[in-house]
Protein backbone atom coordinates (compact mmCIF):
# COMPACT_ATOMS: atom_id res chain seq x y z
CA UNK A 1 0.00 0.00 0.00
CA UNK A 2 1.36 3.75 -0.92
CA UNK A 3 1.03 5.68 2.47
CA UNK A 4 4.41 8.11 1.71
CA UNK A 5 4.88 9.84 -1.62
CA UNK A 6 7.94 12.20 -2.30
CA UNK A 7 7.35 14.65 -5.45
CA UNK A 8 9.93 17.12 -6.83
CA UNK A 9 10.02 17.98 -10.48
CA UNK A 10 11.06 20.35 -12.72
CA UNK A 11 8.40 19.83 -14.87
CA UNK A 12 5.12 20.45 -12.96
CA UNK A 13 2.78 19.00 -15.87
CA UNK A 14 -0.46 18.23 -14.00
CA UNK A 15 1.50 17.67 -10.94
CA UNK A 16 -0.86 19.41 -8.56
CA UNK A 17 -3.90 17.25 -9.82
CA UNK A 18 -1.69 14.05 -9.15
CA UNK A 19 -0.79 15.31 -5.86
CA UNK A 20 -4.24 16.23 -5.03
CA UNK A 21 -5.64 12.83 -5.89
CA UNK A 22 -2.72 11.04 -4.05
CA UNK A 23 -3.76 13.48 -0.69
CA UNK A 24 -7.45 12.35 -1.59
CA UNK A 25 -6.06 8.83 -0.94
CA UNK A 26 -4.83 9.64 2.39
CA UNK A 27 -1.24 9.62 1.39
CA UNK A 28 1.83 11.58 2.49
CA UNK A 29 3.03 14.40 0.68
CA UNK A 30 7.08 14.88 0.92
CA UNK A 31 7.89 17.77 -1.34
CA UNK A 32 10.87 20.18 -1.81
CA UNK A 33 11.57 23.63 -2.72
CA UNK A 34 9.79 25.15 -5.61
CA UNK A 35 7.04 21.93 -6.17
CA UNK A 36 6.29 22.37 -2.40
CA UNK A 37 5.36 26.01 -2.86
CA UNK A 38 3.35 25.22 -5.74
CA UNK A 39 1.44 22.28 -4.08
CA UNK A 40 0.88 24.56 -1.06
CA UNK A 41 0.10 27.48 -2.96
CA UNK A 42 -2.54 24.95 -4.49
CA UNK A 43 -4.09 24.60 -0.77
CA UNK A 44 -2.76 21.36 -0.36
CA UNK A 45 -0.72 19.97 3.23
CA UNK A 46 3.03 19.01 2.33
CA UNK A 47 5.58 18.30 4.18
CA UNK A 48 9.00 20.02 3.53
CA UNK A 49 11.76 17.15 3.03
CA UNK A 50 13.99 19.38 5.28
CA UNK A 51 11.14 19.20 8.09
CA UNK A 52 10.79 15.45 7.15
CA UNK A 53 14.28 14.84 7.55
CA UNK A 54 15.78 17.08 10.49
CA UNK A 55 18.27 18.29 8.44
CA UNK A 56 18.17 21.97 6.18
CA UNK A 57 18.58 22.45 2.39
CA UNK A 58 22.46 23.48 2.04
CA UNK A 59 24.56 25.08 -0.52
CA UNK A 60 21.92 26.32 -2.61
CA UNK A 61 19.86 23.37 -2.48
CA UNK A 62 22.73 21.15 -3.51
CA UNK A 63 22.02 18.87 -0.96
CA UNK A 64 18.88 18.46 0.17
CA UNK A 65 17.39 14.93 -0.78
CA UNK A 66 20.79 13.42 -0.27
CA UNK A 67 20.05 11.90 3.42
CA UNK A 68 19.19 8.46 5.02
CA UNK A 69 15.61 9.46 5.45
CA UNK A 70 15.04 9.64 2.35
CA UNK A 71 17.37 6.51 0.57
CA UNK A 72 16.41 4.67 3.52
CA UNK A 73 12.75 4.95 3.16
CA UNK A 74 13.48 4.26 -0.64
CA UNK A 75 15.82 1.37 -0.66
CA UNK A 76 14.51 -1.01 2.12
CA UNK A 77 13.02 -4.19 0.96
CA UNK A 78 10.11 -4.72 2.49
CA UNK A 79 10.42 -8.23 2.87
CA UNK A 80 13.56 -8.22 4.56
CA UNK A 81 13.29 -8.44 8.45
CA UNK A 82 16.55 -7.02 8.96
CA UNK A 83 15.76 -3.94 6.88
CA UNK A 84 12.79 -3.40 8.32
CA UNK A 85 14.06 -3.40 11.90
CA UNK A 86 16.91 -0.95 10.76
CA UNK A 87 14.14 1.75 9.39
CA UNK A 88 12.43 1.13 13.77
CA UNK A 89 15.96 1.82 14.83
CA UNK A 90 16.04 4.92 13.50
CA UNK A 91 13.09 5.89 13.07
CA UNK A 92 12.62 6.18 8.86
CA UNK A 93 9.55 5.60 7.26
CA UNK A 94 8.91 4.07 4.10
CA UNK A 95 8.69 6.29 0.63
CA UNK A 96 6.57 3.93 -1.43
CA UNK A 97 6.16 6.44 -4.31
CA UNK A 98 8.68 8.81 -5.94
CA UNK A 99 7.84 11.47 -8.60
CA UNK A 100 10.77 13.41 -9.70
CA UNK A 101 11.49 14.69 -13.31
CA UNK A 102 15.20 16.37 -13.55
CA UNK A 103 16.72 19.62 -14.28
CA UNK A 104 16.70 20.65 -17.72
CA UNK A 105 20.53 19.89 -18.38
CA UNK A 106 19.78 19.37 -21.73
CA UNK A 107 18.24 22.94 -22.80
CA UNK A 108 20.14 24.33 -20.35
CA UNK A 109 23.73 24.01 -22.36
CA UNK A 110 22.09 24.15 -26.08
CA UNK A 111 21.22 27.75 -25.19
CA UNK A 112 23.32 30.42 -26.92
CA UNK A 113 26.39 31.48 -24.98
CA UNK A 114 25.86 29.33 -21.83
CA UNK A 115 28.48 29.25 -18.99
CA UNK A 116 29.88 26.55 -17.33
CA UNK A 117 28.78 27.60 -14.25
CA UNK A 118 25.56 27.43 -15.21
CA UNK A 119 25.62 24.21 -17.19
CA UNK A 120 27.15 22.77 -13.86
CA UNK A 121 24.47 24.08 -11.63
CA UNK A 122 21.81 22.15 -14.01
CA UNK A 123 23.61 18.90 -13.45
CA UNK A 124 20.74 17.22 -11.00
CA UNK A 125 22.32 14.85 -8.57
CA UNK A 126 19.38 14.59 -5.79
CA UNK A 127 17.03 13.79 -8.57
CA UNK A 128 18.91 11.03 -10.80
CA UNK A 129 19.92 9.52 -6.88
CA UNK A 130 16.61 9.32 -5.68
CA UNK A 131 15.46 8.01 -9.21
CA UNK A 132 17.63 5.16 -9.14
CA UNK A 133 17.11 4.78 -5.30
CA UNK A 134 13.18 4.10 -6.31
CA UNK A 135 13.96 2.37 -9.31
CA UNK A 136 16.27 -0.67 -7.81
CA UNK A 137 13.52 -0.86 -4.88
CA UNK A 138 10.32 -1.45 -7.80
CA UNK A 139 9.67 -4.42 -6.14
CA UNK A 140 7.75 -2.29 -3.65
CA UNK A 141 8.54 1.04 -4.84
CA UNK A 142 6.76 3.38 -7.33
CA UNK A 143 8.82 5.54 -9.46
CA UNK A 144 7.07 8.01 -11.75
CA UNK A 145 9.54 10.29 -14.40
CA UNK A 146 6.97 11.31 -16.72
CA UNK A 147 3.91 13.05 -16.49
CA UNK A 148 2.19 10.87 -19.17
CA UNK A 149 2.42 7.99 -16.17
CA UNK A 150 0.07 10.25 -13.88
CA UNK A 151 -3.25 8.82 -14.81
CA UNK A 152 -2.30 4.97 -15.00
CA UNK A 153 -0.58 4.97 -12.01
CA UNK A 154 -3.28 6.88 -10.18
CA UNK A 155 -6.17 4.50 -11.81
CA UNK A 156 -4.36 1.61 -9.98
CA UNK A 157 -3.93 3.31 -6.84
CA UNK A 158 -7.45 4.04 -6.86
CA UNK A 159 -8.36 0.47 -7.57
CA UNK A 160 -5.92 -1.21 -5.69
CA UNK A 161 -4.69 1.05 -2.92
CA UNK A 162 -0.89 0.45 -4.94
CA UNK A 163 0.71 -0.05 -8.54
CA UNK A 164 0.80 -3.73 -9.61
CA UNK A 165 3.97 -5.18 -10.08
CA UNK A 166 4.07 -4.97 -13.76
CA UNK A 167 3.75 -1.16 -13.68
CA UNK A 168 6.29 -0.61 -11.26
CA UNK A 169 8.83 -2.72 -13.14
CA UNK A 170 7.89 -1.02 -16.74
CA UNK A 171 8.10 2.40 -14.94
CA UNK A 172 11.49 1.73 -13.29
CA UNK A 173 13.10 0.10 -16.63
CA UNK A 174 11.79 3.79 -17.77
CA UNK A 175 13.05 5.37 -14.83
CA UNK A 176 16.68 4.06 -15.44
CA UNK A 177 16.08 4.91 -19.19
CA UNK A 178 15.77 8.54 -18.08
CA UNK A 179 18.78 8.63 -15.65
CA UNK A 180 21.05 7.16 -18.61
CA UNK A 181 20.43 9.48 -21.25
CA UNK A 182 20.38 12.51 -18.51
CA UNK A 183 24.48 10.86 -17.62
CA UNK A 184 25.10 10.82 -21.26
CA UNK A 185 23.67 14.56 -22.15
CA UNK A 186 26.23 15.21 -19.39
CA UNK A 187 29.05 13.34 -20.62
CA UNK A 188 28.41 14.38 -24.13
CA UNK A 189 29.25 17.94 -23.09
CA UNK A 190 32.18 17.82 -21.21
CA UNK A 191 33.29 15.81 -24.23
CA UNK A 192 32.53 18.46 -26.36
CA UNK A 193 34.36 21.25 -23.93
CA UNK A 194 37.31 19.37 -23.40
CA UNK A 195 37.83 18.47 -27.09
CA UNK A 196 38.18 15.22 -26.62
CA UNK A 197 37.18 12.94 -29.56
CA UNK A 198 32.93 12.64 -30.19
CA UNK A 199 31.62 9.43 -28.87
CA UNK A 200 28.71 8.21 -30.99
CA UNK A 201 26.30 6.05 -29.27
CA UNK A 202 23.05 4.88 -31.32
CA UNK A 203 20.01 3.31 -29.25
CA UNK A 204 17.62 1.29 -31.68
CA UNK A 205 15.03 -0.80 -30.39
CA UNK A 206 14.18 -4.12 -32.18
CA UNK A 207 10.84 -4.24 -34.39
CA UNK A 208 11.54 -7.97 -35.76
CA UNK A 209 13.34 -10.76 -35.87
CA UNK A 210 13.41 -11.41 -40.09
CA UNK A 211 13.37 -14.28 -41.70
CA UNK A 212 16.82 -14.21 -43.32
CA UNK A 213 19.11 -11.81 -44.34
CA UNK A 214 20.31 -10.68 -48.25
CA UNK A 215 20.68 -14.94 -48.58
CA UNK A 216 18.81 -17.38 -46.77
CA UNK A 217 22.40 -18.67 -44.79
CA UNK A 218 22.13 -14.88 -43.36
CA UNK A 219 20.50 -14.09 -39.79
CA UNK A 220 18.72 -10.83 -39.48
CA UNK A 221 16.70 -8.66 -37.31
CA UNK A 222 15.08 -4.75 -37.82
CA UNK A 223 15.75 -2.24 -35.60
CA UNK A 224 14.44 1.01 -35.37
CA UNK A 225 15.38 4.55 -33.66
CA UNK A 226 12.68 5.16 -31.37
CA UNK A 227 13.47 9.24 -31.58
CA UNK A 228 12.71 9.17 -35.29
CA UNK A 229 9.01 10.02 -36.33
CA UNK A 230 8.82 10.91 -39.52
CA UNK A 231 7.14 9.47 -42.85
CA UNK A 232 10.04 6.67 -43.62
CA UNK A 233 9.70 2.73 -44.04
CA UNK A 234 10.80 2.35 -40.77
CA UNK A 235 7.32 3.81 -39.55
CA UNK A 236 5.39 2.68 -42.24
CA UNK A 237 2.35 0.85 -41.53
CA UNK A 238 2.34 -2.46 -43.00
CA UNK A 239 -1.94 -2.50 -44.41
CA UNK A 240 -1.35 -6.31 -46.09
CA UNK A 241 0.43 -9.09 -46.63
CA UNK A 242 3.22 -10.98 -45.56
CA UNK A 243 6.46 -10.58 -43.48
CA UNK A 244 8.94 -7.81 -44.72
CA UNK A 245 11.84 -9.27 -45.89
CA UNK A 246 15.48 -7.89 -45.29
CA UNK A 247 15.54 -6.72 -49.07
CA UNK A 248 12.27 -5.46 -49.26
CA UNK A 249 13.01 -2.97 -46.28
CA UNK A 250 16.44 -2.07 -48.29
CA UNK A 251 14.25 -1.84 -51.66
CA UNK A 252 11.46 0.13 -50.04
CA UNK A 253 13.38 2.51 -48.29
CA UNK A 254 15.15 3.54 -51.89
CA UNK A 255 11.49 3.68 -53.61
CA UNK A 256 10.05 5.59 -50.65
CA UNK A 257 13.13 8.30 -50.29
CA UNK A 258 13.38 8.65 -54.12
CA UNK A 259 9.71 10.07 -54.79
CA UNK A 260 9.80 12.13 -51.61
CA UNK A 261 12.02 13.79 -53.76
CA UNK A 262 9.14 15.24 -55.80
CA UNK A 263 6.30 17.48 -55.50
CA UNK A 264 4.60 16.41 -58.56
CA UNK A 265 2.93 13.15 -58.90
CA UNK A 266 5.22 10.62 -58.92
CA UNK A 267 5.96 6.86 -59.00
CA UNK A 268 8.76 5.64 -58.72
CA UNK A 269 9.81 1.51 -59.30
CA UNK A 270 12.86 -0.05 -57.41
CA UNK A 271 14.65 -3.29 -58.31
CA UNK A 272 17.97 -4.75 -56.52
CA UNK A 273 18.54 -1.42 -54.64
CA UNK A 274 18.19 0.93 -57.73
CA UNK A 275 15.33 3.14 -59.97
CA UNK A 276 14.74 1.21 -63.08
CA UNK A 277 11.54 3.70 -63.82
CA UNK A 278 10.71 6.85 -62.40
CA UNK A 279 7.81 9.76 -64.00
CA UNK A 280 6.27 12.82 -62.57
CA UNK A 281 2.78 13.56 -64.22
CA UNK A 282 -0.10 15.82 -64.13
CA UNK A 283 -1.74 12.73 -62.74
CA UNK A 284 -0.45 9.95 -60.47
CA UNK A 285 -2.43 6.94 -62.70
CA UNK A 286 0.15 8.67 -65.48
CA UNK A 287 3.16 8.89 -63.46
CA UNK A 288 3.12 4.82 -62.73
CA UNK A 289 2.15 4.33 -66.42
CA UNK A 290 5.70 6.00 -67.48
CA UNK A 291 7.23 4.61 -64.82
CA UNK A 292 6.39 1.11 -66.03
CA UNK A 293 7.21 1.81 -69.58
CA UNK A 294 10.32 3.03 -68.40
CA UNK A 295 11.82 -0.63 -67.92
CA UNK A 296 9.40 -3.22 -68.18
CA UNK A 297 10.58 -6.25 -67.65
CA UNK A 298 13.13 -5.14 -64.33
CA UNK A 299 9.50 -3.82 -63.01
CA UNK A 300 8.46 -7.12 -62.63
CA UNK A 301 9.17 -7.71 -58.85
CA UNK A 302 9.68 -4.47 -58.25
CA UNK A 303 8.47 -2.22 -55.66
CA UNK A 304 6.70 0.30 -56.21
CA UNK A 305 6.20 4.07 -54.40
CA UNK A 306 3.73 7.10 -55.17
CA UNK A 307 3.74 10.48 -53.63
CA UNK A 308 -0.34 10.12 -53.92
CA UNK A 309 -2.82 8.28 -52.88
CA UNK A 310 -2.82 4.36 -54.71
CA UNK A 311 -6.57 5.10 -57.09
CA UNK A 312 -8.76 1.68 -58.06
CA UNK A 313 -7.52 2.79 -61.96
CA UNK A 314 -3.69 1.85 -60.88
CA UNK A 315 -4.88 -1.39 -59.38
CA UNK A 316 -7.03 -2.01 -62.68
CA UNK A 317 -3.57 -0.90 -64.77
CA UNK A 318 -1.57 -3.16 -62.17
CA UNK A 319 -4.06 -6.17 -62.89
CA UNK A 320 -4.12 -5.64 -67.04
CA UNK A 321 -0.80 -5.90 -66.85
CA UNK A 322 -0.26 -8.71 -65.04
CA UNK A 323 2.34 -6.95 -63.25
CA UNK A 324 3.68 -8.52 -60.18
CA UNK A 325 4.91 -6.43 -57.45
CA UNK A 326 6.88 -7.31 -53.97
CA UNK A 327 5.87 -4.15 -52.48
CA UNK A 328 3.71 -0.65 -52.80
CA UNK A 329 4.37 2.05 -50.86
CA UNK A 330 1.94 5.10 -50.70
CA UNK A 331 0.79 8.09 -48.68
CA UNK A 332 -2.98 6.05 -48.46
CA UNK A 333 -4.81 3.90 -50.47
CA UNK A 334 -8.63 4.76 -51.82
CA UNK A 335 -11.10 2.19 -50.09
CA UNK A 336 -11.78 0.50 -54.01
CA UNK A 337 -8.29 -0.25 -54.24
CA UNK A 338 -7.58 -1.64 -51.19
CA UNK A 339 -10.09 -4.08 -51.85
CA UNK A 340 -8.83 -5.07 -54.99
CA UNK A 341 -5.03 -5.03 -54.00
CA UNK A 342 -5.39 -7.24 -50.86
CA UNK A 343 -6.90 -9.92 -53.31
CA UNK A 344 -2.96 -10.66 -53.64
CA UNK A 345 -1.78 -12.62 -50.74
CA UNK A 346 1.90 -11.64 -51.73
CA UNK A 347 1.49 -8.40 -52.40
CA UNK A 348 3.11 -5.90 -49.33
CA UNK A 349 0.85 -3.00 -49.03
CA UNK A 350 2.52 0.20 -46.79
CA UNK A 351 0.94 3.50 -45.64
CA UNK A 352 3.15 6.13 -44.72
CA UNK A 353 1.01 8.79 -44.10
CA UNK A 354 1.89 12.67 -45.34
CA UNK A 355 5.12 12.55 -46.80
CA UNK A 356 8.15 15.15 -46.85
CA UNK A 357 12.05 15.01 -46.95
CA UNK A 358 13.80 14.71 -43.65
CA UNK A 359 16.24 17.35 -43.72
CA UNK A 360 18.18 15.74 -40.53
CA UNK A 361 18.70 12.46 -41.30
CA UNK A 362 22.54 10.74 -40.80
CA UNK A 363 23.61 8.11 -43.68
CA UNK A 364 25.59 5.27 -41.90
CA UNK A 365 27.14 2.89 -43.43
CA UNK A 366 29.27 -0.06 -42.05
CA UNK A 367 32.92 -1.18 -42.21
CA UNK A 368 34.37 -3.78 -40.58
CA UNK A 369 35.33 -2.98 -37.15
CA UNK A 370 33.75 0.62 -37.21
CA UNK A 371 30.96 2.43 -38.79
CA UNK A 372 31.11 5.67 -41.25
CA UNK A 373 28.62 8.38 -40.77
CA UNK A 374 27.68 11.42 -42.77
CA UNK A 375 24.28 13.68 -43.55
CA UNK A 376 22.05 12.75 -45.52
CA UNK A 377 22.24 14.09 -48.80
CA UNK A 378 19.45 16.23 -49.16
CA UNK A 379 20.81 18.77 -51.69
CA UNK A 380 18.20 19.42 -54.29
CA UNK A 381 19.81 20.57 -57.56
CA UNK A 382 18.22 24.05 -58.94
CA UNK A 383 18.37 25.79 -62.09
CA UNK A 384 20.61 28.69 -59.77
CA UNK A 385 23.63 25.98 -60.36
CA UNK A 386 23.29 25.59 -63.41
CA UNK A 387 26.76 27.10 -65.34
CA UNK A 388 26.37 26.39 -69.46
CA UNK A 389 30.01 25.38 -70.53
CA UNK A 390 28.87 24.84 -74.05
CA UNK A 391 28.23 27.33 -77.33
CA UNK A 392 25.05 25.60 -77.51
CA UNK A 393 22.51 27.25 -74.93
CA UNK A 394 19.53 24.86 -73.33
CA UNK A 395 16.21 25.61 -73.87
CA UNK A 396 13.81 25.82 -71.13
CA UNK A 397 12.23 22.31 -71.14
CA UNK A 398 15.81 20.85 -71.00
CA UNK A 399 16.42 22.72 -68.14
CA UNK A 400 13.47 20.94 -66.36
CA UNK A 401 14.17 17.87 -67.55
CA UNK A 402 18.12 18.31 -66.36
CA UNK A 403 16.89 18.75 -63.04
CA UNK A 404 14.47 16.25 -63.26
CA UNK A 405 17.14 13.56 -64.48
CA UNK A 406 19.92 14.22 -61.64
CA UNK A 407 17.28 14.15 -59.15
CA UNK A 408 16.88 10.77 -60.22
CA UNK A 409 20.36 10.28 -60.61
CA UNK A 410 21.21 11.26 -56.62
CA UNK A 411 19.46 8.10 -55.86
CA UNK A 412 21.49 5.62 -58.33
CA UNK A 413 24.13 3.69 -57.57
CA UNK A 414 27.45 4.97 -58.79
CA UNK A 415 28.53 5.09 -61.33
CA UNK A 416 25.39 6.50 -62.42
CA UNK A 417 23.56 7.91 -65.79
CA UNK A 418 20.01 8.58 -66.38
CA UNK A 419 18.53 9.80 -69.81
CA UNK A 420 15.28 11.73 -69.19
CA UNK A 421 12.95 13.54 -71.51
CA UNK A 422 10.39 15.99 -69.81
CA UNK A 423 9.43 14.43 -66.50
CA UNK A 424 10.16 10.41 -66.97
CA UNK A 425 13.06 8.55 -67.13
CA UNK A 426 13.73 7.03 -70.50
CA UNK A 427 17.08 4.84 -68.73
CA UNK A 428 19.17 4.53 -66.21
CA UNK A 429 22.92 2.98 -65.97
CA UNK A 430 23.88 1.98 -62.33
CA UNK A 431 26.64 0.67 -60.63
CA UNK A 432 29.24 0.51 -63.21
CA UNK A 433 32.81 0.36 -62.49
CA UNK A 434 33.59 2.59 -65.55
CA UNK A 435 31.06 5.74 -67.00
CA UNK A 436 31.09 5.06 -70.17
CA UNK A 437 29.72 1.73 -69.15
CA UNK A 438 27.08 3.17 -67.36
CA UNK A 439 26.47 5.80 -70.34
CA UNK A 440 25.95 2.56 -72.61
CA UNK A 441 23.82 0.82 -70.25
CA UNK A 442 21.45 3.84 -69.99
CA UNK A 443 21.23 3.90 -73.75
CA UNK A 444 20.86 0.03 -73.87
CA UNK A 445 18.40 0.63 -71.71
CA UNK A 446 16.52 3.39 -73.21
CA UNK A 447 16.94 2.25 -76.72
CA UNK A 448 14.79 4.37 -79.62
CA UNK A 449 13.45 6.07 -76.18
CA UNK A 450 16.80 8.04 -76.31
CA UNK A 451 16.70 10.24 -79.18
CA UNK A 452 16.82 14.23 -78.45
CA UNK A 453 16.79 12.78 -74.35
CA UNK A 454 19.24 14.82 -71.53
CA UNK A 455 21.83 13.03 -69.76
CA UNK A 456 22.70 13.38 -66.11
CA UNK A 457 25.82 12.02 -64.89
CA UNK A 458 26.37 11.77 -60.90
CA UNK A 459 30.33 12.78 -61.13
CA UNK A 460 32.00 14.52 -63.63
CA UNK A 461 33.17 12.79 -67.39
CA UNK A 462 37.12 12.10 -66.83
CA UNK A 463 36.98 11.38 -70.76
CA UNK A 464 34.79 11.97 -73.78
CA UNK A 465 33.91 8.78 -75.00
CA UNK A 466 31.22 9.00 -72.50
CA UNK A 467 29.70 11.78 -74.70
CA UNK A 468 30.09 10.84 -78.04
CA UNK A 469 28.41 7.62 -76.89
CA UNK A 470 25.66 9.41 -75.49
CA UNK A 471 25.39 11.59 -78.96
CA UNK A 472 25.65 8.97 -81.18
CA UNK A 473 22.28 7.45 -79.85
CA UNK A 474 20.21 10.78 -79.76
CA UNK A 475 21.10 12.65 -76.21
CA UNK A 476 20.85 16.18 -76.96
CA UNK A 477 21.83 17.69 -73.57
CA UNK A 478 24.11 16.92 -70.64
CA UNK A 479 24.14 18.26 -66.97
CA UNK A 480 26.96 17.01 -64.53
CA UNK A 481 28.89 18.17 -61.83
CA UNK A 482 31.84 19.05 -64.00
CA UNK A 483 35.43 19.02 -62.45
CA UNK A 484 37.41 16.96 -64.16
CA UNK A 485 41.23 18.08 -65.31
CA UNK A 486 40.07 17.23 -68.79
CA UNK A 487 36.65 19.33 -68.74
CA UNK A 488 38.15 21.68 -71.12
CA UNK A 489 39.03 18.27 -73.67
CA UNK A 490 35.27 17.57 -72.88
CA UNK A 491 33.46 21.12 -73.33
CA UNK A 492 35.57 21.12 -76.76
CA UNK A 493 33.77 17.83 -77.98
CA UNK A 494 30.47 18.39 -77.14
CA UNK A 495 30.24 21.60 -78.77
CA UNK A 496 31.81 19.50 -82.07
CA UNK A 497 29.22 17.09 -81.80
CA UNK A 498 26.17 20.21 -81.53
CA UNK A 499 25.76 19.03 -77.62
CA UNK A 500 24.42 21.20 -74.53
CA UNK A 501 26.86 20.82 -71.03
CA UNK A 502 25.68 22.53 -68.32
CA UNK A 503 27.74 21.59 -64.82
CA UNK A 504 26.36 22.34 -61.65
CA UNK A 505 29.58 21.62 -59.40
CA UNK A 506 27.31 19.59 -57.41
CA UNK A 507 28.66 15.56 -57.21
CA UNK A 508 26.12 13.19 -56.19
CA UNK A 509 28.00 9.76 -55.98
CA UNK A 510 25.81 6.95 -54.00
CA UNK A 511 28.16 3.68 -53.59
Amino acid sequence: MIKRALISVTDKTGIVEFAKALAHKGIEILSTGGTAKVLKDAGMKVTEVSDYTGFPEMMDGRVKTLNPKIHGGLLAVRSKKEHMEALDKMGVGTIDLVVVNLYKFEETVEKEGVSEEEAVENIDIGGPSMIRSAAKNFASVTVVTDPDDYDRVMAEIEKNGDTIPETRKHLAWKAFNKTYKYDEAIEHYFRKILGEAELMDLHYEKVMSLRYGENPHQKAAFFRNPENHDANITNAKVLHGKQLSFNNLVDGDSALELVKEFQRPTVTIIKHNNPCGVASADTIEEAMERAYLVDSMSAFGGVMAANRPVTKAMTDSINKKKWFLEIIIAPKFEDDAMKELMKKPNLRLLETGPLKLDVNRRDIKKVAGGILIQSEDTYEVSEKDIKVVSKKQPTKDQIKAMIFATKVCKRVKSNAIVLAKGEEVMGIGAGQMSRVDAVHLACYKAGDRAKDSVMASDAFFPFSDGIEMAAENGVVAIISPGGSIRDDEVIKRADELGLVMVFTGIRLFRH
